[in-house]
């Protein structure tokens, strides 16, 4: 993997706990304005929105670099959509990113015993 697809993954990474947690919160939200005085949707949607948007540029920039099929592109979009999603997201690109690590590391060590 080279320096940028692994930057794009971190991007991707660092946004999709985040915008998790916004959009939980939104939720959150939404109930206490039917509920109780409390209004904080539009802060809260305005939050939620610019990380979404970042989360889908991030994503559109992974999937572009990284060259993943359909199938697992929509996984990391599907994801991003349900309201834990963006943890389990985080949590697979990490077990992604570890894993191009340790295939980098094993095809160096290849290199150099050869």
């Amino acid at each position: 993997m080279d320096i940028k697809t692994a930057a794009s993954l971190h991007r991707l990474r660092l946004v999709s706990a985040p915008e998790a947690v916004s959009f939980l919160l939104l939720l959150v939200c939404s109930v206490l304005k039917r509920t109780t005085d409390f209004n904080a949707v539009p802060v809260m949607g305005a939050i939620h929105g610019v990380l979404f948007i970042l989360y889908v540029l991030f994503w559109l920039d992974a999937w572009n670099r990284t060259k993943w099929d359909l199938k697992t592109a929509a996984l990391y979009f599907v994801l991003s959509v349900l309201p834990f999603g963006g943890f389990f997201a985080d949590r697979r690109l990490k077990r992604e990113a570890d894993d191009a690590v340790a295939a980098s590391r094993a095809r160096r060590e290849d290199a150099v015993d050869a």
